[in-house]
């Protein structure tokens, strides 16, 4: 098994994202990237803690690659708003690919350049790609948020669209 870690936006819309891929065992949500050690959901949305809402994510290479995850993270979020995803501003909603090893560096930034030349955006994109640090697994009530709490008006309007939408994109990658 391997671990990736994305950050792309709110972690309890992304998390719903990932955790239906295969290949994928287990998908946390947390913080990385930040200054303050073991910090709280209030704390990072502050903003003065400097880290980012993240998934750290398990998966096993020989049922789904890392090149396959960088391309679900790329395309479900927007990687040219600087600290904003949607309606959600601040640092800890930065784009940001937190890299284990050279090899995912190295791919992690391939993608972005041949992303950002083939114009897919029209605003050059701001993903930050940035060596791991220490990973904060989030309090228990942000753990599988959506599966848990699908019926709230939040997860109605602002995840559920998402996950409808990726569902229909990423068919042939879904778990049965």
């Amino acid at each position: 098994m391997e671990i990736a870690t994305f950050g792309n936006g709110c972690f309890w819309c992304t998390e719903a994202i990932f955790q239906d891929l295969k290949g994928v065992s287990k998908v946390v949500s947390g913080y990385m990237g930040g200054k303050t050690k073991d910090p709280t959901y209030k704390e990072v949305c502050s903003g003065t803690t400097g880290h980012a809402e993240v998934l750290q994510i398990t998966y096993d290479p020989s049922e789904i690659t890392y090149d396959e995850l960088l391309e679900v993270f790329w395309k479900t979020h927007d990687p040219t708003t600087l600290n904003q995803q949607g309606n959600d501003r601040g640092t800890q909603y930065r784009s940001v690919v937190f890299y284990h090893d050279e090899e995912q560096r190295k791919t992690a930034a391939d993608y972005m350049t041949q992303l950002d030349t083939s114009g897919a955006w029209s605003n050059p994109i701001v993903t930050e790609i940035t060596p791991v640090d220490t990973f904060y697994p989030a309090e228990d009530y942000h753990q599988e948020y959506f599966n848990q709490n699908g019926s709230q008006p939040y997860c109605n309007f602002v995840i559920r669209p998402k996950v409808d939408k990726f569902r229909k994109v990423f068919k042939d990658k879904l778990k049965k």
